[in-house]
């Protein structure tokens, strides 16, 4: 086991993310239970799915400051370990969240995120972003961490940009990683388990070489055990 691998359990079926989570948390700090399965089951179904084990909600939420607070709020009593905003959503968003986590007897980590891992430079400037994902991961962690981020989602490319700007305090979680050989499926920028780490990523998130393995529990194993 090591703390720092997160399996994302990205799975719409109530019974398949129970049978992932029972294989693969005795291998991982944490399983990550998604936007696509807590639309569908809710808090019951992420009880169920979770099973008492260290839970990274990464549901993005991304609205008005009064919305996202209360929506946090509202998360609370499920005693998630991290739960994560979108940075972009301005300062004042991320302080209603940050503030609102503050609230609960058991705090999440307010994550922000940065640039999503399936967006390149030519994506980002469709959107009307200049300057490629490296400088606007910069431009919005230092906007996240100024209002009371915990850390912060980036891909592996910017951690080292990130730990030179903010030093060691920030949590960085990077999604994005694949082993060796693994197919990338829709990352575009991506890196392995071991590069990751050595760059300074806490905790990396692994999802389909994890579960769409033949068996998931060997699989995150095996990433475990190449960054322990």
């Amino acid at each position: 086991m090591t703390k720092k691998l997160i399996a994302a359990i990205d799975t719409p079926e109530l019974a398949r993310a129970q049978e992932l989570v029972a294989a693969v948390a005795p291998h991982c700090g944490l399983v990550k239970l998604g936007l696509e399965f807590f639309l569908r089951h809710g808090p019951q179904g992420f009880a169920q799915a979770a099973q008492g084990r260290n839970v990274f909600l990464d549901l993005k939420l991304h609205d008005i400051p009064n919305t996202v607070a209360g929506a946090v709020r509202s998360l609370l009593p499920l005693g998630a370990d991290m739960l994560t905003i979108h940075a972009s959503g301005g300062a004042k968003m991320v302080e209603a969240a940050a503030k609102a986590a503050a609230e609960g007897a058991k705090s999440p980590k307010i994550l922000a995120v940065t640039v999503l891992t399936s967006l390149d430079a030519s994506a980002l400037a469709e959107t009307g972003v200049a300057g490629g994902p490296a400088q606007q991961v910069l431009r919005l962690a230092r906007l996240a961490l100024a209002n009371g981020a915990d850390g912060l989602v980036c891909s592996a490319h910017e951690i080292s940009r990130l730990r030179d700007a903010f030093g060691d305090k920030p949590i960085l979680v990077v999604p994005g990683i694949r082993p060796v050989g693994a197919a990338l499926g829709d990352q575009a920028r991506v890196m392995t388990p071991e590069e990751a780490v050595a760059a300074g990523a806490d905790y990396i998130v692994v999802g389909r070489p994890i579960t769409g393995a033949a068996n998931p529990a060997e699989a995150a194993a095996a990433i475990a055990a190449s960054i322990r």
